[in-house]
């Protein structure tokens, strides 16, 4: 059992940075993927950037997110700069139980373990 546990999110002008944080219990992942969703209000969720063998991003926050991790901290970062207020969103961290090269952007179901979420937002 993997539990993760987000943070870093917050209330941030728009061109302002943000640093989230996933921190996962139980089993080390190795190279197994993680990644970053987010679901704004009224809208489903969608995936913003993840990793595994190789990252994969979204196209509207590739240049401006970088998704890292540290395996001695079995943590999973989101570097998030130029922020928009179109980033909006409850951020979730996801973790797969296998590792893949990623060929076209992961979905919700490539993932067997959610967080609870960490709220950013972004204001004109």
């Amino acid at each position: 059992q993997v539990q993760l546990v987000e943070s870093g999110g917050g209330l941030v002008q728009a061109g302002d940075s943000l640093r989230l944080s996933c921190a996962a219990s139980g089993r080390p992942s190795g190279n197994n993927g993680m990644a970053w969703f987010r679901q704004a209000p009224g809208k489903e969720r969608e995936f913003v950037a993840a990793i595994s063998w190789n990252t994969y991003y979204r196209n509207s926050v590739e240049g401006r997110f970088t998704i890292s991790r540290d395996g001695a901290k079995n943590t999973v970062y989101l570097q998030m700069n130029n922020l928009k207020p179109e980033d909006t969103a409850l951020y979730y961290c996801a973790a797969s139980v296998r590792s893949w090269l990623m060929r076209v952007a992961p979905s919700t179901s490539d993932y067997v373990y959610w967080g609870q979420g960490t709220q950013v937002t972004v204001s004109p």
